[in-house]
């Protein structure tokens, strides 16, 4: 008897099924069974069952001899299951890596409840990720075990059953079974939780619920199957009806159905347009005959929706339905002109201020399209400040991320009219980025492009050759560069590939990367305030965690499983974690941090300080690496999709053949790495000393200076490079501890 029962409906779904089972078979739990029901499938959905099945013996299939619609399929499935519990996964949907045993883990700890709810995430056709906007409500406090009447906010979760693991001797003992038709999930849902004497939650996105650009839900279908609702709640409340002792949750439930039927009749998509007023009408009817007893209707609009159906008022519920599309549609039209005259005024002030003088001793500085105050613009802003105080400095900053500069730092809101005056005059333009194509280079200015990274990852010109990494207009690229007249180099590498794909006339300076220069300059103490700052432990062992970003995934998701990974780790070891700056948060790590040994420090200010206080960098194909080489640290590769990002992105060189360290290429190869000295030994710092040895060359903690001295001064004798055998990276953190503590032992 397996542990668990996962029951698999299919139909016409031959594109998604493989992706499906794949998530299951491919988890690190493996005492399952899978029941793949074949609803009469016209595709080939049941073929790819039947050759899954062949391959594997935890997968049986049965072949429906009609097509009897979700529901009852998966009912024949729950006729055949044996597991202690089963779990209900549609088959275009997956499940995250880490999913079973995470959700067996949960059973044993709460000494197998009724029904476990766990989270999911929505995944869209374009890569997005969403989680569960109602995550909020799987929080796991006390007691672990509960009755919905304890936590009856549970109702407010999207009334699905493929979120949830069900004991299978409960639904045995109280005979739930599917009904037909659309929106089945709403009776199994709602008298299953009500039934339940004990309830717990998994806080963990464990479904990955696809989102289909086509449709293939019943939420996008136009139909009176809409009809159906009717019907489950019907069956709702028949329920309710023969089981007096449940009558207290006839006011939630009553409240679900009438908010279930508004959604019907105010989504657009689902009622034809002839069905919606004898929608409404039935709607009405079953508002009134179930509504409870001194029931109070919900504030604002929505209780005045309500009203309307209780009186059967559809010319009034239509009448309130398009003026509010009216006002909607006014607002945003007027919200567009407003906007189209704005920027049309602010143009006509931009180019009167480009006919102002240049103001000698202003310098603008932005970084990343405007994110924030870091990388080489924020260091060379620095170091201006110190050699050249008279020279007013700043910083060019969107308004979303106002709050990334520090204190003390002059900012402007990128679009505003206090950023077309500084951009129009000031004598310095700095950016590692190209600033927006409406920026005139003016006779005078000065443009100081710092880039970001050393490339491992095509470029520039280059990407052409890869269309799936890019859409990028080359000609605009190239004009914009052509208002470049210092371009940063790092190693003698980057400027081989700066000069070949930014093919302009600007003047290279092989100065190495001012971010670096913290690197090399900072003591002991900077390292143990930079591991304080982030909450370290003393003595403990820090991995950064840096993945970069793939053009064939949208938003950040870990590549590996993280919890699995620190757990195997141990106590005495934390995971930093930090997406890259493309991803729009998601909420994915957020659930991660809850052992403490999962830090998400994407939205950290400083990645210096980040690179200060960790013990090893584990990264795949990030230009971080190079970055982190300059402090002579251990770095780990973790490269999966080698093979997948190369192609898809292309590469300036074998990673696999030059790396700066160990590599992994699966999860259990890291942990294995991670779990002993390989990280660190003898081998590990042979394949970093010569990767320092050919990407190190002018990162010596002067870089910053150079660039000022060079740029802003004008000075042709810049200080020299130190020789890579003769500069002195930063402590790591183990050296700067015993330094600080023998430094207060003698002041002692």
């Amino acid at each position: 008897m397996p542990r668990l029962t996962l029951i698999v409906p299919a139909y016409n779904v031959q594109g998604y099924i493989g992706e499906c089972l794949d998530s299951v078979l491919g988890q690190d739990f493996t005492d399952f069974e899978v029941i793949g029901v074949d609803d009469c499938s016209p595709d080939g959905s049941g073929a790819i069952l039947d050759s899954y099945a062949a391959r594997d013996a935890r997968i049986r299939v049965l072949h429906l001899t009609e097509n009897v619609g979700l529901g009852r399929a998966r009912n024949a499935g729950l006729d055949l299951a044996t597991g202690d519990y089963v779990l209900f996964l549609d088959s275009d949907d997956t499940l995250a890596p880490g999913s079973l045993a995470a959700i067996t883990a949960r059973l044993d700890a709460t000494d197998d409840p009724d029904i476990l709810i766990y989270d999911y995430t929505r995944t869209y056709w374009d890569g997005q990720l969403l989680r569960n906007k109602r995550s909020d409500l799987m929080a796991e406090g006390d007691p672990a075990v509960f009755s919905l009447a304890e936590r009856p906010q549970l109702l407010d979760l999207l009334q699905i059953v493929w979120n949830k693991a069900y004991r299978r001797d409960f639904v045995t003992r109280h005979g739930f079974r599917f009904p037909p038709g659309y929106y089945e999930d709403a009776p199994w849902t709602y008298t299953s939780l009500i039934a339940a004497e004990r309830i717990a939650v998994l806080d963990r996105s464990c479904v990955l619920y696809r989102q289909r650009r086509e449709g293939g839900n019943i939420l996008r279908t136009v139909s009176r199957k809409h009809f159906d609702v009717f019907d489950q709640y019907d069956r709702v409340f028949a329920y309710l009806d023969e089981r007096p002792d449940l009558d207290s949750w006839r006011t939630a439930l009553f409240r679900k159905m009438v908010d279930h039927f508004l959604t019907v009749l105010e989504k657009p998509g689902r009622l034809p347009r002839n069905a919606r007023a004898e929608f409404f009408h039935r709607a009405a009817k079953d508002y009134r005959s179930r509504l409870p007893e001194g029931f109070e209707r919900p504030p604002g609009g929505r209780g005045y929706k309500y009203a309307l159906l209780g009186v059967d008022s559809y010319s009034a519920f239509f009448g309130v339905t398009r003026a509010n599309n009216v006002r909607h549609r006014a607002r945003l039209g007027g919200q567009a002109r407003i906007g189209r005259a704005k920027r049309a005024a602010l143009g006509m002030f931009y180019r009167s201020q480009l006919r102002m003088p240049l103001d000698e001793n202003l310098a603008v500085f932005s970084a990343y399209w405007g994110r924030g105050y870091s990388c080489n613009p924020a260091a060379i802003e620095a170091e201006l400040g110190r050699l050249a105080p008279g020279v007013r400095r700043v910083w060019a900053v969107r308004s979303e991320h106002r709050d990334r500069v520090p204190a003390g730092v002059e900012k402007v809101i990128v679009g505003s009219r206090e950023y077309w005056a500084v951009m129009a005059r000031a004598k310095y333009l700095t950016n590692n980025v190209n600033f927006g194509d409406t920026i005139v280079k003016r006779e005078g200015q000065i443009h100081l492009q710092t880039h970001h990274g050393t490339p491992l990852k095509t470029m520039g010109l280059d990407q052409a050759r890869y269309p799936a990494s890019t859409n990028m207009d080359m000609e605009k690229l190239l004009r914009r560069c052509d208002r470049w007249d210092y371009s940063l180099s790092a190693n003698r590498f980057s400027t081989t590939v700066w000069e070949r794909v930014y093919p302009c006339r600007y003047t290279t300076l092989e100065t190495g990367y001012p971010r670096n220069d913290v690197l090399l300059g900072s003591t002991a103490a900077d390292v143990v305030k930079a591991r304080h700052d982030l909450g370290l432990a003393d003595g403990s062992t820090a991995f950064l965690y840096m993945p970069t970003h793939r053009e064939y995934e949208k938003s950040f998701a870990p590549r590996l499983d993280l919890p699995k990974l620190a757990e195997a780790l141990g106590p005495d070891v934390t995971l930093l974690v930090r997406g890259h700056y493309f991803y729009k948060p998601t909420g994915r790590l957020a659930e991660l941090q809850a052992s403490g040994r999962v830090v998400d420090v994407s939205a950290h200010a400083n990645v210096e300080q980040l690179y200060l206080a960790a013990d090893a960098l584990v990264t795949d194909y990030s230009s971080a690496m190079f970055d982190y080489a300059n402090l002579d640290r251990p770095i780990v590769v973790y490269a999966d999709d080698w093979d997948t990002y190369r192609v898809v992105r292309g590469t300036y060189f074998d990673l696999m053949a030059e790396p700066p360290g160990t590599v992994a290429t699966t999860q259990e190869q890291l942990t294995a790495v991670l779990c002993s000295d390989a990280w660190r030994d003898e081998k590990a710092a042979g394949l970093r000393a010569a990767f320092r040895e050919r990407y190190c060359d002018y990162d010596d903690g002067h870089a910053a200076e150079r660039v000022v001295r060079r740029v802003f001064l004008g000075e042709e004798a810049l200080p020299p490079v130190v020789p890579l055998a003769e500069r002195t990276p930063a402590p790591s953190p183990a050296e700067a501890l015993a330094l600080v503590l023998e430094q207060a032992a003698g002041k002692a």
